[in-house]
């Protein structure tokens, strides 16, 4: 049975508990799994009505909402292919994918996101709110789910880092495959408990990851507590009390920070007991142990970190999933001083989300886990990652070459340079595109330097290294820090890279490169070629100066 009809029998299993709840200004409401069926046949009756034919393409442009999942699930299961739309994309970008993809229908979360679109393209395709979705109490029943196994269930639009965006077409197969995996770690990690799991959500449900967790989620008979205002993650996480949830890297060292502040802020004998416990913990880890190292983390586990970890997440937590980019190896090893386990996946919307996770009872910090059980990954040229398996996308939309360009001989090129250890984890070292090649010929993933500058800069917001083409590389920095504390951190980086590696120039730059300036993708990446061609004159300067000294 294809993954939408085993949603269903669950959601029918479950009858009166609760399974999605959302928390909207202040207040949480819930449906249980008969109400959330009942919002998929008023959305399913509404869609029958259009009169829209199988393999259709429905736009869903909405923030996170439980009717988002409702219309989502509804579409699947009339045999519509769904095109997810994040919410805070800049319309042209949204106007470009639905060109792209031909929606007959495009279901809208509020009228603000429909003029939006109606502003950009007047002739665009019919659009319709929520509201008028789930406006109609009948409706006829609509039990079977139109869909099968090889049908294409989605077209997901990747994050575009160096041009048009691309739309990935996953069938229900690819769905159904990934389902079963993400579904057998999760019970691994919960260890054989009994109940539901409490899980906290607030990624785009656009995004392939979040979107196969929560289907995930459901399939599993947990209850889901969507976030809908992410300024209210911090208060909104821990009244939630989660067994565990998806993370992004960016959160996780925003956390890292805030807590360092506030403890500073606090000063007195928290403040001393929590430094020096964080010094003792990195010694430890470097086999560099003090003879009162140990006291000191025993003091702080007793006084400090339990405090931190309740307030940061509750009493409930298992672990911390996080995924879409590589998290420093420093960040895992903090949260694992707090007693929380941060375990990776890697993956991409062509991989239907994910190609390996981490094994909750053996984490490797710095890398991403082993391969998931039934696909293959090898190194190519350049030591690319390339995979072969059921999670392995069939094309991409429109794009015949551009398909034929990345799936040859039934492996797919990831464009990610990575290293498998002797354990069969793998590391991902930065993404072959981006990978500068300097006057001398040297190839440089710009990625785990930046990192590491980072690391020496928690007033950064990012750290961008240029050189492509020049006789040394440079750094655009963005956030509130100063000349000199940028060059410190230079000075305590550079003596441990090769002289090719090292940074000889930088730059500031005060605001930051975000979604809404376009410096960013959807899902928080940078656009390297648009940042060089933006900050072209800057850049200029920075060779110039350094050419001059």
């Amino acid at each position: 049975m294809p993954f939408v009809g085993e949603i269903f029998s669950q959601l029918k299993a479950t009858g009166d508990t609760t399974v999605l709840r959302e928390i909207r200004d202040g207040q949480v409401t819930g449906v249980t799994g008969s109400e959330l069926l009942e919002l998929i046949r008023k959305a399913r009756t509404f869609l029958a009505a259009k009169r829209l034919n199988k393999g259709d393409r429905c736009g869903v442009l909405a923030a996170n909402s439980i009717r988002w999942i409702a219309v989502d699930l509804a579409a699947m299961a009339e045999g519509l292919i769904v095109v997810p739309l994040y919410s805070r994309q800049a319309p042209a970008e949204l106007v470009a994918m639905m060109k792209d993809s031909t929606p007959a229908l495009v279901c809208c979360g509020d009228a603000t996101l429909r003029e939006g679109i109606r502003q950009i393209w007047p002739e665009g395709p019919q659009q319709c709110l929520f509201d008028e979705i789930f406006a109609d109490g009948g409706g006829i029943a609509l039990d079977r789910p139109q869909v099968r196994d090889a049908d294409p269930v989605t077209i997901i639009y990747t994050s575009g880092t160096s041009g048009e965006a691309k739309g990935v077409v996953l069938t229900a197969a690819n769905v159904g495959f990934m389902l079963g995996c993400t579904s057998a770690r999760l019970d691994s990690l919960m260890g054989g408990r009994s109940g539901q799991d409490q899980i906290f959500h607030y990624l785009p449900l656009s995004f392939c990851a979040s979107w196969i967790a929560v289907l995930t989620f459901l399939l599993r008979g947990s209850v889901v507590t969507l976030n809908t205002d992410l300024t209210k993650i911090p208060s909104d996480m821990p009244a939630t009390s989660p067994h565990y949830f998806l993370n992004v890297p960016q959160l996780l060292e925003r956390i890292r920070r805030g807590v360092d502040e506030q403890i500073a802020q606090k000063g007195g004998v928290v403040h001393a007991i929590y430094s020096r416990s964080k010094a003792a913990w990195v010694r430890q880890k470097e086999k560099r142990a003090q003879a009162t190292d140990a006291a000191w983390l025993w003091l702080a586990n007793a006084v400090v970190l339990p405090a931190i970890r309740k307030k940061m997440v509750g009493e409930n937590l298992k672990a911390l999933i996080c995924g879409s980019a590589p998290l420093t190896p420093e960040t895992q090893d903090y949260f694992a001083m707090l007693g929380i386990p941060v375990l990776q996946v890697y993956g991409l919307t062509e991989t239907t989300g994910i190609c390996t996770m981490d094994d909750p009872h053996h984490v490797a910090p710095g890398r991403v886990g082993p391969a998931i059980a039934g696909i293959e990954m090898r190194l190519g040229d350049n030591d690319e990652i390339i995979v072969r398996g059921p999670n392995v996308f069939p094309r991409y939309w429109n794009r015949p070459q551009q398909t034929a360009d990345v799936l040859r001989d039934g492996w797919f090129r990831t464009g990610d340079q990575g290293e498998m250890d002797a354990s069969g984890n793998w590391r991902i070292v930065g993404r072959i595109k981006n990978l500068i090649v300097l006057g001398s010929g040297h190839k440089i993933a710009p990625e785990t330097i930046e990192e590491e500058i980072a690391h020496h800069l928690p007033g950064a917001q990012q750290v961008v290294v240029v050189g492509n083409g020049r006789g040394y590389l440079s750094a655009v920095v963005t956030g509130s820090v100063t000349g000199k504390q940028v060059q410190a951190a230079l000075d305590a980086v550079n003596p441990q890279l090769p002289h090719y590696k090292q940074i000889r120039a930088f730059c500031l730059r005060q605001e930051p490169f975000s979604i809404e300036n376009g410096m960013l993708t959807a899902n928080g990446k940078l656009k390297r070629d648009l940042i060089s061609a933006r900050m072209k004159s800057e850049i200029e300067e920075m060779y110039q100066v350094k050419q001059a000294v």
